[in-house]
């Protein structure tokens, strides 16, 4: 039997906004990668994301690996991206005193 060789695309793919997920799971490439860089392994990683697979996984590994400086640029874009979004909502709905918001709402509830 003759083995044939064949270069695959990774398992990465741009959804509606923009973000990569990996495989046809809602895991972004974030994600994986960040577990990577904190120091989990291939194995680590699928055990905590059970839609993807061993395989996906090392392809994703494999990929930033070979691709270090784009998917940086990326995983820097992606950041910038949440900070505005979350600043933007600290603007529209004030943080400072949520806490006690909430237990006054969740008092409130109770004592009905």
């Amino acid at each position: 039997m003759t083995m044939v060789v064949a270069a695959e695309a990774p398992p990465i793919a741009a959804d509606a906004d923009g973000s990569f997920r990996v495989g046809n799971s809602r895991v972004t490439l974030e994600t994986v990668i960040s577990a990577f860089l904190d120091g989990a392994t291939a194995e680590e990683i699928a055990e905590q994301y059970p839609a993807l697979s061993l395989g996906e996984v090392y392809a994703v590994i494999a990929y930033y690996l070979t691709h270090t400086a784009e998917v940086d640029q990326y995983l820097l874009t992606q950041e910038r991206r949440a900070a505005e979004v979350r600043q933007a909502n600290e603007r529209l709905f004030n943080p400072i005193g949520i806490r006690e918001r909430l237990i006054a709402r969740q008092t409130r509830q109770d004592s009905v």
